[in-house]
């Protein structure tokens, strides 16, 4: 369930119930386009344009952890529990680290999902998750 489902038909929704959906609708998009956008043929393995910018020696990693960091900026602006955003920091920071180490940093990034992740924590700490 996404938070635009729990909130609606409420009618009487208020802007920062709005505001909060519409950000979370955001990075839900761009967590997926981080890591999930395209399908490997043949296999039911999906990877997205994160895998494929680190696969560019560690330029392409940390420019990709600080487009990861946007989720976290958006996750904080929802004024979501400090321990919630440390989690999500920390699973970033690992991604960026291992994505450094050729090949197998590589692998661990497209099958680490770190962007999915942190949505996932987001949508859990503010109830749409068990």
């Amino acid at each position: 369930m996404t938070y635009a489902h729990a909130t609606a038909g409420n009618g009487f929704a208020s802007s920062s119930t709005a505001e909060t959906a519409q950000r979370l609708r955001r990075v839900q998009r761009l967590a997926w386009l981080l890591d999930a956008a395209f399908r490997v043929p043949g296999t039911r393995f999906r990877l997205g344009v994160d895998a494929i910018v680190g696969l560019l020696p560690v330029g392409g990693s940390v420019i990709m952890g600080m487009v990861s960091l946007y989720i976290v900026w958006e996750a904080w602006r929802m004024r979501l529990p400090t321990s919630v955003l440390g989690r999500m920091v920390a699973n970033i920071v690992l991604e960026t680290l291992v994505d450094t180490v050729p090949v197998a940093g590589d692998l661990f990034d497209a099958a680490f999902k770190a962007n999915l992740r942190n949505v996932a924590l987001m949508e859990q700490a503010l109830g749409l998750r068990p």
